[in-house]
């Protein structure tokens, strides 16, 4: 059967619902405009004016109603108490039974603060639990924070062994100049030296004229100060094929207060004539280290045949013009320490915003901005009154770590 329609009643139908379509299309692709101005802006504009720092997870231990858990710590460690899902922790309060052992804030962080051993409670409205802490002592660290170099170690107890044995070469060097990367090894059980102890950022040769020479050599050579081409020096002076060889970055004298600051800036990169520039620091281990005739193996190779990596770089103020590496006593970068800003203790208003990275940064011994090192550890529930622990920390490019607890207090 054919439907006959009333004519003006369809198309006056099928034009309102094109123009509601029409309508909704062009509102979709409004709001799809603006998304995405709004997105690209926050993007480009605000990047670099909020830091985002990591946040580091903490080992955990749930804590059931009724139950005792037991835990063990290592002094300076911490952890967070979890509760049953049921549990609502606004309502729950923590309590250490000593706080100089572990002490424990408002969201269940607890840090180890000396060995010993301590309970926490945990109370709440029809709730109760505790765990038993054992805190160990911490091994002293203090030792491997002696020398400021970037350098990265490993295998120091094979070394050490080695080192007993009283060897003609006790380590093989190999410089990548491509990575510009010194690697030093010792040797295997099997006498093959294949087991890396240091690795060690440099500045090999630029090309041309101008390069290191791939092949094996020798240490043959060394000399506390030796003077270089361009009329300048270096310091702690390894020779290993010919004119090539191991040194400080250049100096205008033989003055540790004359570097040439701009040729230490370029460290890591390929910035030499030809010879392998170090940090003080290292090249001064290697002057110490490395005996005559330690082989000296000069590559061309990718990262990977860096098995410990390539370590940072650092870069100085021109106007001070120091290796901040040197052990020299007259070295303005001596007693310098690396420091997280802004981590004061504060008050906060009980249900109010707090911005735990606001105001935060941090700058190395040589005021270089390393805000974006900085990891954060904590938990702060705002609507919870209480005291909260928040620890900011970093590794600076000399391997040392920096630490800073804020007590943040919610009332």
């Amino acid at each position: 059967m054919k439907i006959v329609r009333n004519s003006s009643s369809y198309r006056y139908k099928l034009q309102r619902k094109k123009r509601i379509q029409k309508r909704v299309l062009i509102g979709g692709v409004a709001l799809l405009a603006i998304f995405l101005i709004v997105f690209f802006a926050t993007r480009q504009g605000g990047q670099e004016a909020v830091p985002t720092f990591e946040t580091e997870s903490e080992p955990s231990q749930l804590l059931d109603n009724g139950a005792v858990a037991q835990m063990s710590l290592t002094a300076g460690d911490m952890c967070m108490l979890t509760l049953p899902v049921s549990v609502d922790i606004r309502d729950v309060n923590f309590a250490s039974e000593d706080s100089n052992i572990v002490r424990v804030d408002a969201a269940g962080r607890v840090d180890a603060m000396q060995a010993g051993t301590a309970k926490i409670v945990a109370t709440g409205r029809g709730y109760y639990g505790v765990c038993e802490f054992t805190v160990t002592p911490s091994a002293d660290a203090a030792a491997s924070q002696n020398e400021l170099t970037t350098a990265f170690t490993a295998n120091a107890d094979k070394a050490a062994e080695n080192a007993k044995k009283g060897t003609d070469n006790l380590y093989n060097i190999t410089v990548n100049r491509r990575t510009n990367v010194v690697t030093v090894y010792t040797y295997d059980d099997k006498g093959a030296y294949t087991v890396p102890v240091r690795a060690m950022v440099c500045s090999c040769g630029t090309g041309g004229e101008d390069i290191t020479p791939t092949g094996d050599y020798a240490i043959y050579f060394r000399e506390l100060w030796h003077p270089l081409f361009g009329d300048v020096y270096g310091q702690y002076v390894s020779g290993f094929d010919g004119p090539y060889l191991f040194h400080s970055v250049p100096y205008h004298s033989e003055n540790a207060g004359d570097l040439k600051t701009e040729e230490f800036n370029k460290l890591g990169t390929n910035a030499s004539q030809g010879c392998v520039r170090m940090m003080v620091a290292d090249v001064k281990w290697v002057y110490e280290n490395c005996a005559m005739n330690t082989p000296v193996k000069v590559i061309d190779e990718d990262e990977s045949a860096d098995p410990l990596g390539k370590p940072d770089t650092i870069k100085i103020d021109e106007s001070i013009a120091w290796d901040p590496t040197d052990p020299d006593a007259k070295n303005p970068y001596k007693g310098k320490v690396t420091e997280i800003i802004g981590a004061e203790d504060v008050n906060v208003a009980l249900g109010s915003d707090f911005d735990p990275i606001a105001g935060i940064s941090a700058k190395d011994i040589c005021g270089n901005d390393i805000t974006s090192r900085i990891k954060l550890k904590g938990t702060i529930i705002n609507d919870k009154p209480g005291v909260y622990f928040l620890t900011y920390s970093l590794t600076d490019q000399f391997n040392r770590k920096i630490e800073v607890t804020r007590l943040v207090i919610v009332s």
